[in-house]
């Protein structure tokens, strides 16, 4: 199985139009246009039922004391944690791409609707749920596609992990709101094959 992308190539870096905030001289950050980046894949094994997305990033701090805080940085070598960025399953098995800004179009304060998606589909929580959940503006349950925003005093630049699975079931066992982790662990013993795509986002200056 191959999945593609004419959005960004393997290793590179991801265009600003489908971050969720881009570098700002002044401001140091500005929201991005947050659209979902195109994705296209082939050679799906016999037996599959249903196809899954899930973006992750690997490398979120695990402690955020010094994450976006004037005259400090976030060190490359502080230990790094998963950050779900794009929870998607129950995709029909006929489908062999998805379009740009299909599944996102702009930063929605407070998050997307959910679980329903287009073609039948269900999104899941991706974790700005959790990041936003004290900021009385922004929180609220993000269910999809919600592009890299990584801290702009970090001295990493981030991975962005793209990952289809092919799955021989046409429902995953999930119900109601579900986050990244739920979809994973019901996933367990029905992955036919996997293929997975990286690219790369930063929004310190230093790093650009």
């Amino acid at each position: 199985m191959k999945l593609s992308s004419d959005s960004f190539a393997e290793g590179q870096r991801i265009p600003g139009k489908f971050a969720f905030a881009v570098p700002d001289p002044v401001r140091h950050v500005s929201l991005g246009e947050n659209l979902n980046p195109h994705l296209a894949w082939t050679d799906i094994p016999e037996g599959t039922k249903s196809l899954a997305v899930i973006c992750l990033d690997p490398d979120a701090p695990s402690k955020g004391d010094d994450v976006n805080h004037e005259g400090r940085s976030v060190p490359a070598d502080l230990p790094r944690t998963d950050f779900f960025h794009w929870v998607l399953v129950d995709l029909p098995v006929r489908l062999r791409e998805v379009a740009v800004g299909e599944f996102s179009g702009e930063v929605t304060p407070r998050g997307k609707a959910g679980p329903l998606a287009p073609y039948g589909a269900r999104r899941g929580i991706n974790d700005y749920t959790a990041w936003f959940a004290n900021d009385n503006d922004m929180r609220g349950d993000y269910f999809g596609y919600d592009g890299p925003c990584p801290p702009w005093n970090d001295e990493l630049v981030h991975r962005y992990v793209f990952t289809l699975y092919a799955l021989d079931v046409e429902r995953l066992p999930l119900e109601g709101r579900f986050n990244g982790a739920g979809a994973l662990a019901a996933m367990r013993g029905h992955v036919l094959a996997q293929a997975s795509l990286t690219g790369t986002y930063t929004l310190n200056p230093g790093l650009l």
